[in-house]
C-alpha cells in the first residue's frame, strides 16, 4: 500500500509541476507582439488606452498620464484579467501613436510578414507541427492515465481520483491552448478581409494576416474605424475570435 501511495503522490507532483511551469510561461503570441506599444483596448463596455504589458494571467495598460478620479484618488494603470478576455473586441495599435523606434520595428515586422520567404514559411510549418502535437496533449495524457489505471498498483487510487485528474488535465490544456486552423493557415502573410461583430453591426476590415491563436487574430496595415460613420486611421489590430473571423482573401 505504501508503494501505491508513493507512486500516486509522485505522479501528481510531477504533473502539477509540469502544468505549473507551462502555465507560468504561456502567453498569447498575438498579444505578445503588441507588448510594450501604445495600445487602445476596445471591450464590450469601455475603451482603455495605455502601454501594454502582457502576463500569463492578464494584461496591464499603463496610462500615459496620471488620472485624477472623483474623491481625489489617482489611477495610473488598468488591469484586465484573463477571465475577462471574453469581453475584448479588439486591441488597436494606431501607427500615429507609436514612437519613431516602434515605427521602425513595425516596418520590419510588416516586411517580414507580407509574402514571407521560403525560410519563414518552413519555420512556420515546423511551428505548426509542434502546435499539432501540443493540441493532442490531452489524448496523450488520457492514454497514459488509462494505462496506469490498468497496469500499475496505483490504478485503483487513480480511478478514485478521477475528479482531480480531470481538473489537472483541464488546467494543462488551458495553459497550452493553441489552435491550428488549416482553413486560415494558407492566408498567413497575405491580405485578407475580416468581419468583426460590434453590437448590431458587422464591420469589414482589410489587412495583412500576421498570425492567429486559439483566442485572437492579428492583422497588420488596416484602415481602422470603430464604427461605419467614423473616419479611419492606419493601425494594426488584434481581434478576438469570439467576434471576428477571416472571411475573404483580399488580393
Amino acid at each position: 500500500m505504501s508503494d501505491t501511495f508513493a507512486i500516486t503522490v509522485a505522479f501528481f507532483v510531477l504533473t502539477t509541476i509540469v502544468a505549473a511551469f507551462v502555465r507560468r510561461r504561456a502567453r498569447d503570441r498575438c498579444l505578445m507582439s503588441f507588448s510594450g506599444d501604445a495600445i487602445v483596448l476596445e471591450t464590450t463596455d469601455k475603451v482603455i488606452s495605455g502601454r501594454l504589458r502582457v502576463e500569463n494571467t492578464g494584461l496591464e495598460f499603463v496610462y500615459p498620464t496620471v488620472r485624477i478620479i472623483s474623491k481625489g484618488h489617482q489611477e495610473t494603470t488598468y488591469l484586465l484579467y484573463k477571465f475577462e478576455y471574453a469581453n475584448i473586441h479588439a486591441l488597436v495599435r494606431y501607427h500615429a501613436h507609436l514612437s519613431e523606434e516602434a515605427k521602425t520595428a513595425r516596418e520590419k515586422e510588416l516586411r517580414d510578414t507580407y509574402h514571407p520567404t521560403m525560410f519563414k514559411r518552413l519555420t512556420r510549418k515546423t511551428s505548426n507541427t509542434v502546435k499539432t502535437v501540443r493540441d493532442s496533449v490531452l489524448e496523450v495524457i488520457d492514454g497514459m492515465l488509462s494505462a496506469a489505471k490498468k497496469a500499475t498498483p496505483a490504478g485503483a487510487v487513480l480511478t478514485a481520483q478521477d475528479k482531480h485528474v480531470s481538473k489537472m488535465k483541464q488546467n494543462l490544456a488551458s495553459s497550452i491552448g493553441t489552435s491550428f486552423e488549416p482553413l486560415v493557415e494558407k492566408y498567413i502573410g497575405r491580405r485578407v478581409v475580416i468581419d468583426i461583430i460590434k453590437g448590431e453591426a458587422v464591420l469589414q476590415y482589410s489587412g495583412i494576416l500576421k498570425d492567429y491563436t486559439a483566442a485572437f487574430i492579428e492583422i497588420l496595415d488596416v484602415d481602422y474605424r470603430t464604427t461605419n460613420d467614423q473616419s479611419s486611421q492606419q493601425a494594426d489590430v488584434i481581434v478576438s475570435r469570439k467576434c471576428g473571423v477571416v472571411r475573404h482573401l483580399g488580393e
